[in-house]
Formats: C-alpha cells, structure tokens, sequence
C-alpha cells in the first residue's frame, strides 16, 4: 500500500473516532446552546429597545407638557406685569390728580389769605387815614364818638 492509501485508512479511523465518540453531536448541542444564547440575546435586546421606546415616549411627553406649562406660565406672567402695569399707571394718575388738587388748594388758600392780608391792611391804612382826617376836622366829644363809630363802620365794612 502506497501512503494514499494509508492517509485514506487513517482518515476514515479518524472518522470513525470522531463518530464513536459522539463530536457531531456535541458540535449540534454545542451550536443549539450557541444558537438558544443569541435567540434569548436578541430577545432581551429587542424587550430592552421597547423598554427604551417607551421611556423616550414617556420623557418626550413630559418635555411637552412641561413646556406647555412653562409657555402657560410666561404667558401668566405677562399678563401679570401687564396687569401690575396698569395698576400701576392708575396709581400713578391717582397720586398726580392728588397732588395737582392738593396744590390748587393750597395756591386758593394762600391766595384767599393773601386778599385778606391786603384787606386787613387796606383797612388798617383807610381806618388810620379816617382817624388823622376826622382829628383834624372835628374836635371834642362829638368828635371822638364820632370818630370811634366810623372807625367801626369801615373796619366792619372792608372785612
């Protein structure tokens, strides 16, 4: 027998060893395991994925109610400053309307004292101008009463 041959008869021995003890089986079980890790892989994975598309539609869904509540809240605020404008501008005007009549008041008023001051010394002045004109026309008794009575007269009249 020639060495082919040989390698042919030690190859099928060694088939047949391979056969004996079973290692096609073993591969089998051992790629059906391999296969059984991947399916189980794939199927985490794949529960993993929706578990995380869930979450995704979940926070997505609070990001959008909580810039609708945020939107809601500036929009609150502006018609807050809007409204505390107005307040504001009414409080403003109400304090200026105040104080305008606070001092026409006191213009009226000091006017008013002033007219009166001149009067008091208008009066004063006509009273004192009665009295040195009356003196040096009408002399004695008759004269003073007369003088006090028209000194009386003007000061009731011109106040």
């Amino acid at each position: 027998m020639d060495a082919t041959a040989w390698s042919f008869v030690g190859l099928i021995i060694f088939l047949a060893i391979i056969v004996y003890v079973k290692v096609p089986g073993m591969i089998g079980t051992s790629l059906d395991k391999r296969a059984e890790s991947i399916r189980k892989e794939l199927e985490d994975a794949r529960r993993l994925r929706e578990e995380a598309q869930a979450l995704l539609a979940d926070y997505q869904r609070r990001r959008q109610e909580a810039e609708s509540e945020a939107e809601g809240i500036v929009a609150e605020a502006k018609r807050e400053a809007d409204r505390l404008t107005l307040e504001a501008n009414a409080a403003l005007e109400d304090l200026i309307a105040r104080r305008t009549a606070a001092a026409e008041r006191k213009i009226a008023q000091a006017e008013s004292q002033a007219i009166s001051e001149v009067r008091a010394r208008a009066a004063d002045i006509a009273v004192a101008a009665a009295e040195t004109i009356l003196a040096k026309k009408v002399a004695g008794n008759v004269g003073d009463e007369l003088l006090a009575k028209s000194i009386e007269e003007v000061k009731t009249r011109l106040n």
